[in-house]
Order: structure tokens, then C-alpha cells, then sequence
């Protein structure tokens, strides 16, 4: 895929443990610009937190309040407040239920003096360190205890209502989070902390509001790229053309994310943004053409070296190379042919178009190894690929991505390739199949380019 936009969550991704962005991320970010490539946040945080994100690393957008708050550096794009209904009821059940709250505006997070310091970024960092198995015990005992001692006032929260309120965290465990689903199916709930529950317009998400962001910058969902961490980043995840978890993320997140980088203290995002070729690595040279960075990042992987002088092929690992081509010029003429006849006449004729081919340029050129006569014969086998493309009236821009991706996901865990022993054979990871296999979503793609023929068609 080519990527227009790249979309960061905040806390446990964009920042590391220390609450700072690395400064391999700073530079990541500035790369990424460099390129014409947007890059913006995706956050559950409210526009006030992420201002000096926004103007530390001169962002281009933010999609705050997981989706209900969004704006640019000129302008607000979006704002959806959660209706006074349904915002009187949720006071009126924290208040019965002593359930500490705090309601989001553009300007502050107000209410539960508890719940600010649960966001702070002293909190924040202190949570690392709290078994996950514990969290429920510590967020009820929280409530008990802040009940008694600095009990919210309903008077003071609902003067806070009047204001445009765009979310409401509430100190919950993930069972009470499943009860409150129940009690106000209107809403949305969702958890970027062990503690609370954020509380959103049910029509709202991250996903949603990186879809609107993009009908404002001319780009779709399909060409975006997006780091997460947490469960109210799986829908984003799920649902955007590159997703990447972080190597801190919860194992719902690494489940639905296409890929797992390392962690939000270990260089994460440069590193994903490396792995796919968005980033050239600093070893190597970049070329202008993005297909051959990606393909080269998966050599690197796979070699674990890459060429950087120019060198011919030698004759054996020539005949290597041309076998792989081949072998799919077959798998081509297979896909071409209705019948087992039909693919046994084609083959045949193959045999004749190699020998014909063989005169052919044994009269035109001694044998030599050239430099000069590889690149041009490689070239000439790559313009003829995309004349079969052109005659075909198939793009083959998110084809190659997704065999690119496919070819990246053979990656295991630990970072590096695989080989059977006997064979030397790539192995695949035991999920690849699920994640990266590439046939239904090359079928999913041409059914997309024919479905655009025929709607800009009948338009005509």
C-alpha cells in the first residue's frame, strides 16, 4: 500500500514510560514529512493534552476523545458532544452508584479529583508496574476510598455539563465496564487503562474519526498506518491499511494488529516504519522508487545484508534468479489456461518461445557477464510486466503491497527468517495464513478496481 497518513496513539505508544517521545520517533516523524506523508495522533486524550505534541513535532492533524474531538493546526474539523440526556444520566448513575467521574471539555478533564491524578503522568507511569490481575481490586478500592474522603458533588457536575462535554472517564473495572454497556446502550465504552472506562457517542471511534479526517485530506482508510497499544485502539487497528502494535501492546491488540514491533522504550516506531520499507534504514542507499525500498527491507531481513555496490549476477546465482521468474511465468499461464489441455499446450509453447529465444540472442550478443546487459534485460522484464498490467486494466499499486506485506509477515516473532533444515525452504509462522495470505485479499482488491470501473461507467 502506499501510505498517505500515519496515525499515532499517545500514551504506551508515541511516548515511552518516561512520558517522552524518543528521539528516534522525532526523527521518524520528520522523515515521514519530508516525504509529503501526514502524520497526526489518534488518542482517547483531549485537545488540550495534545497541543504540544502537535507543536513539538509539527503535526498535521489530531483525532482526540477517541474520534469525538478532531482538528488540524488551522482549524476544527469535527466536534460531537455527548447529548445533555444521556450525560445527566451517567452523573445521576456515578452519583448513585459512588462511581468517581470526570467530564471531558475542549479545555480540561474536570471533576474526580482522583481520576486527574489516575491521568496524570505520575499515574501513568506508576500503572506499568500494577499486575494487570490487580488492577480491578485497586480501581474498587479507589471508589470506596475516594467516596468517603472527597466525594464528588452532583451540583458541581452537573454545572460542568453545561459546557460541551465530548467524554467521560469513569473509574471502572472491565466487569462494571460490561454492566454499564448493558445500562446505557446508546453509548460507547472503551478502556485505555486498567482502571476506567472512557465514555463516547456510540456512532464514535478512533477509525471513524481517522475516515473523517481523511475525506478533509484526500486520502482513504486503506492508505493509512496506525500505532497502538491499548483496547480502545483495536477498532482503528482492525480496520486501517497497515496496523502496527507495539511490543508493550495488550495481546488483544497484537491479535488484531498485522504487525508487532517492540516496544514504546525500544525504538518501536522507527523500527516498524523501517521493517516496511517507509524508512530506508540508515545502512543503505534509498531509492525514489518505494516498491524497490520495500523490497529491499525484505532482503535485509531475509539475508540479513543488502547489496550496496552495483555487481552483476554470477552465472549461477543468474540461473537462481531466472527459475523463481519462471517458475511464475508457469503459474501464469496456468491461471490463463481453462483446461488441462489448454495449460499443456501452453507450456509446450513456453519450451519453444525459451529455444527461439536462445538463438535469438546468442546471434545478437556474446557470452559475457555484463552489468550492463543484466540491468537491461531486468528492466525489459519489468516494463513488460506492467505492459500486462496495462493490458490487463489492472493497477498493480495495492497488489504489490499486499504481496509485500504477505512477504514481510513470514517474519517470526524473534525478527528474523526462518528455514527448514532439509530444505532451506523460508518457513511461515503459524498464524500467516489467517493474517498475510494474499489471494483473497488480491480478490478483495480487483473486486474493488471492477466495482470502481463500473460505478465511474454508468456515470458516464
Amino acid at each position: 500500500m502506499e501510505v498517505k497518513a500515519v496515525f499515532f496513539d499517545i500514551d504506551g505508544t508515541l511516548v515511552n514510560d518516561s512520558r517522552t517521545v524518543l528521539k528516534s520517533t522525532e526523527q521518524a516523524i520528520q522523515n515521514l514529512k519530508q516525504q509529503g506523508i501526514l502524520v497526526g495522533l489518534a488518542t482517547g486524550r483531549g485537545p488540550f493534552f495534545v497541543q504540544s505534541f502537535m507543536k513539538d513535532l509539527d503535526l498535521d492533524f489530531a483525532v482526540t476523545y477517541n474520534g469525538q474531538y478532531i482538528f488540524s493546526k488551522e482549524k476544527v474539523i469535527a466536534a460531537t458532544p455527548i447529548d445533555k440526556a444521556s450525560l445527566r444520566a451517567i452523573i445521576d448513575y456515578s452519583r448513585t452508584h459512588k462511581k468517581e467521574i470526570a467530564l471531558g471539555t475542549e479545555n480540561d478533564m474536570i471533576g474526580s479529583h482522583i481520576m486527574r491524578f489516575g491521568m496524570s503522568p505520575f499515574s501513568q507511569w506508576g500503572s506499568q508496574f500494577v499486575p494487570k490481575r490487580l488492577a480491578r481490586y485497586i480501581s474498587h478500592g479507589f471508589n470506596r476510598f475516594v467516596g468517603k474522603i472527597i466525594s464528588q458533588k452532583k451540583e458541581d457536575l452537573i454545572n460542568i455539563s453545561r459546557e460541551p462535554i465530548y467524554q467521560v472517564v469513569m473509574l471502572a473495572t472491565p466487569e462494571e465496564t460490561q454492566h454499564l454497556e448493558k445500562e446505557f446502550p446508546d453509548l460507547k465504552f472503551t478502556r485505555s487503562s486498567p482502571y476506567a472506562a472512557d465514555i463516547i457517542n456510540a456512532n464514535t471511534s478512533k477509525l471513524q474519526g481517522i475516515e473523517r479526517v481523511g475525506r478533509e485530506y484526500g486520502f482513504d482508510i486503506n492508505q493509512v498506518m496506525a500505532f497502538g497499544d491499548s483496547d480502545n485502539d483495536l477498532e482503528m487497528l482492525s480496520g486501517v491499511g497497515m496496523s502496527i502494535a507495539m511490543g508493550n501492546g495488550t495481546s488483544r491488540v497484537k491479535e488484531v494488529a498485522k504487525h508487532t514491533t517492540t516496544s514504546n522504550s525500544q525504538d518501536g516506531i522507527h523500527k516498524a516504519l523501517e521493517h516496511f520499507g517507509i524508512l530506508a534504514s540508515e545502512k543503505v542507499f534509498t531509492s525514489s522508487d518505494h516498491h524497490f525500498n520495500k523490497v529491499k527491507e525484505f532482503h535485509s531481513v531475509m539475508d540479513e545484508t543488502t547489496q550496496e555496490e552495483p555487481i552483476p549476477w554470477t552465472p549461477e546465482g543468474a540461473r537462481h534468479r531466472a527459475s523463481f521468474k519462471l517458475e511464475e511465468l508457469v503459474e501464469f499461464l496456468r491461471a490463463a489456461s481453462g483446461s488441462e489441455e489448454e495449460f499443456e499446450d501452453a507450456v509446450s509453447s513456453l519450451h519453444a518461445a525459451l529455444d527461439k529465444a536462445a538463438t535469438k540472442v546468442k546471434s545478437k550478443h556474446k557470452a559475457d557477464i555484463s552489468l550492463v546487459g543484466q540491468v537491461d534485460a531486468l528492466i525489459d522484464t519489468l516494463y513488460f510486466t506492467y505492459g500486462s498490467f496495462v493490458l490487463m486494466g489492472v493497477d498493480p499499486e495495492r497488489v504489490f503491497d499486499i504481496v509485500h506485506q504477505a512477504n514481510m509477515g513470514k517474519i517470526f516473532p524473534d525478527g528474523k527468517a526462518h528455514f527448514d533444515p532439509v530444505t532451506h525452504k523460508i518457513l511461515k509462522p503459524d498464524d500467516w495464513e489467517e493474517k498475510y495470505a494474499p489471494e483473497p485479499a488480491i480478490k478483495k482488491e480487483l473486486e474493488r478496481q471492477i466495482q470502481a470501473y463500473k460505478k465511474n461507467n454508468d456515470s458516464k
